[in-house]
């Protein structure tokens, strides 16, 4: 199997950090939803003795799942600036091709993460 190309490379680099975005935004979703119902418990007098406890520990998870994003968000921008020149580079060179197809539909969602982001 032949190793792949440098476009190859950027296009999967883009993919996986657009996906690992996605996932970070689902578990900060989950942990708000646990939040807000311990939240309702403590207020409505149902919650165990426990309750104040895990509701400090869940949203010291929520900000340490909220403090992945900038990081994140500056590793997608490089990772998509660096697709940006293999693309140019490729197209450059007069490649065309499933490989070069793919790679402008994950730059566009890769250029999505970081126009959301700003």
């Amino acid at each position: 199997m032949p190793s792949p190309t440098p476009l190859e490379v950027a296009t999967q680099s883009v993919q996986r950090l657009v996906k690992e975005e996605t996932s970070y935004h689902k578990e900060l979703s989950s942990q708000q939803a646990r939040v807000s119902k311990i939240e309702s418990e403590i207020s409505a007098g149902t919650g165990d003795e426990n309750a104040e406890y895990v509701l400090k520990q869940e949203k010291a998870a929520v900000a340490e799942t909220e403090a992945v994003f900038g990081p994140l968000r500056k590793r997608i921008e490089e990772a998509v600036g660096k697709l940006e020149e293999q693309i140019a580079l490729s197209e450059s060179e007069g490649a065309t091709g499933e490989a070069l197809e793919k790679a402008r539909e994950i730059l566009g969602k890769g250029r999505e993460v970081v126009e959301k982001g700003e």
